[in-house]
């Protein structure tokens, strides 16, 4: 890789001097989007989107050294051209696009193909070398629009409400959560989101992002409130004592894994939704093509058979790389 090389602490662009995601303390990174897993604490100076500027300080401090663009805004760093393209994945996310010397490189972070009505849709780079995620580049993750996946929701908390159950949906406070409350429907219940979510929702407003007003679960509130409601929490609640408060109630789980068989029970969880901030097989294979990149680096996720089949099938030179990226996997961290 010419202009990126894969180091200890992460991508790294010489002529630049700038590292993408990195995982190790550098002087200057540049982030994809908010999610812990590429937004790391302890870097001297950040740059990213200017949407991703309050989440960043929530998690980070608000005293970190960050800069802020906009989509297509060019930078240039000794020479060498960055910008940030939008990459759908959640609010702020971005594509990291590096021109050096006619030479046209782009990282593109975490990325879905459908526009979710909250992300800035992806778009697509026409690049000499691309870098792509692919979590779930195999071809049974095969996602139905999200209307449908609503549609489920919704049907299962109206069915929990019609037999004086309450609901509690699991999914992670960034970008999924936000994704998910646009689309419930109200008239079944009330709407309530653990600290956690509400904390991110408030920095997302406050950068100037518009989401559903809901309320936050506290000790004020009286149980009596809860019944036929829906409660959104991260993952890290399942199983705690906070949960103790809303029963009786069924729980549900928004994943990309809940495609999986047996994912849904191991986990201990009474429904399964199939959601996921990544493209699947045939959204990978989508924005790749239409990069029309001579060379694809691949980073975690299902790296050897998506390899094999870009290489045998499309005639796509593909390359694995070994990085720390974690994305959405199967633990259901939070991130």
């Amino acid at each position: 890789m010419s202009l990126l090389e894969l180091t200890p602490k992460g991508l790294y662009c010489p002529p630049a001097d700038i590292f993408i995601d990195p995982w190790r303390p550098v002087d200057y990174a540049v982030i994809t989007h908010a999610h812990s897993d590429h937004s790391r604490w302890g870097m001297k100076h950040y740059l990213a989107h200017q949407d991703s500027a309050e989440v960043m300080k929530l998690r980070l401090g608000s005293d970190i050294s960050l800069q802020t663009i906009s989509y297509q805004e060019p930078l240039f760093i000794n020479g060498v051209e960055i910008s940030l393209i939008p990459a759908g994945h959640i609010p702020g996310s971005a594509q990291v696009k590096i021109t050096y010397q006619g030479k046209t490189v782009v990282v593109s972070g975490d990325y879905k193909i459908e526009n979710d009505g909250l992300s800035t849709p992806f778009e697509p780079v026409k690049c000499h070398e691309f870098v792509s995620e692919c979590t779930f580049g195999m071809p049974m993750y095969d996602w139905e629009p999200q209307s449908v996946t609503f549609e489920k929701i919704n049907r299962w908390w109206s069915q929990n409400a019609a037999q004086d159950r309450n609901s509690v949906l699991f999914a992670y406070s960034l970008g999924k959560a936000q994704r998910i409350l646009q689309h419930l429907n109200s008239d079944i219940g009330e709407i309530f989101v653990h600290g956690a979510i509400w904390n991110t929702n408030e920095a997302l407003i406050n950068n100037g992002i518009s989401l559903r007003k809901v309320e936050k679960v506290s000790a004020e509130i009286n149980k009596s409130r809860f019944k036929k409601a829906m409660i959104l929490a991260p993952p890290s609640a399942m199983g705690t004592p906070w949960m103790k408060k809303f029963g009786p109630y069924r729980t549900g789980i928004c994943s990309g894994w809940m495609s999986i068989r047996g994912t849904r029970r191991r986990r201990a969880a009474d429904a399964g939704f199939v959601l996921s901030d990544h493209a699947d097989w045939k959204g990978l294979i989508q924005a790749i093509q239409a990069t029309e990149a001579e060379t694809v680096y691949l980073t975690h996720g299902s790296k050897a058979v998506f390899a094999k089949y870009l290489q045998e099938e499309k005639g796509i030179h593909a390359v694995e790389l070994e990085t720390l990226f974690e994305g959405e996997n199967s633990n259901f961290t939070e991130e």
